[in-house]
C-alpha cells in the first residue's frame, strides 16, 4: 500500500517533467530509504534527477504517505540497467546485453550478445556470430552490458 501511494505521486511528478519512473525501491527498517530510478529516451541528466527529487520531496512532505523520516534518492538506472519487459528490449535493439535463462539452451544458461529482434514469444540475440532465440518465459534476468 505504501509503495502504491509513493508510486502514484512519483508518476505524477514524472509526467509533469517528461520522464518515466523506471523503478521504485523502499528499503530498510526504521528510517526508510526511498530509491527512485527515472529515465527517458536518451537518458536523464543529473539536473533532471535533482529537479525530480526536489519536486517529489515537496509533494511527499505535503501528502505525507511515509510515516516518520526517510531518505529520498533519485538516480538513473545506469548503463547496465536491467531489461524488465518487452518494451525495454524493444528500446534496446542492437545493444549489447546479458541474459540469464531458467533452463539451458545449447548447454548454456548465460548469454552475452546483441539484441537482434523481438517476437511475440521470444527475443533473438546475436551471440558469437550465431543467433539464439530465447523464449520470454525462459528469461530469468536480463540487463544491458557496458560497452567500452
Amino acid at each position: 500500500m505504501l509503495k502504491q501511494k509513493v508510486s502514484r505521486l512519483a508518476e505524477q511528478v514524472a509526467e509533469e517533467q517528461g520522464v518515466e519512473v523506471f523503478s521504485i525501491e523502499l528499503l530498510g527498517k526504521g528510517k526508510l530509504l526511498l530509491r527512485i530510478f527515472i529515465d527517458k529516451e536518451g537518458g536523464v541528466t543529473l539536473d533532471e534527477c535533482e529537479r525530480f527529487s526536489k519536486s517529489l520531496g515537496l509533494l511527499l512532505d505535503v501528502e505525507n504517505p511515509i510515516p516518520g523520516s526517510f531518505t529520498l534518492e533519485v538516480s538513473s538506472p545506469g548503463l547496465d540497467r536491467p531489461l524488465r519487459n518487452r518494451r525495454d528490449f524493444e528500446k534496446n535493439i542492437g545493444k549489447l546485453s546479458r541474459i540469464v535463462t531458467r533452463e539451458k539452451i545449447h548447454n548454456r544458461n548465460f548469454f552475452v550478445g546483441r539484441i537482434a529482434a523481438i517476437y511475440d514469444d521470444a527475443v533473438r540475440m546475436r551471440v558469437d556470430e550465431h543467433d539464439i532465440v530465447i523464449p520470454w518465459e525462459n528469461i530469468s534476468r536480463a540487463s544491458l552490458e557496458i560497452e567500452l
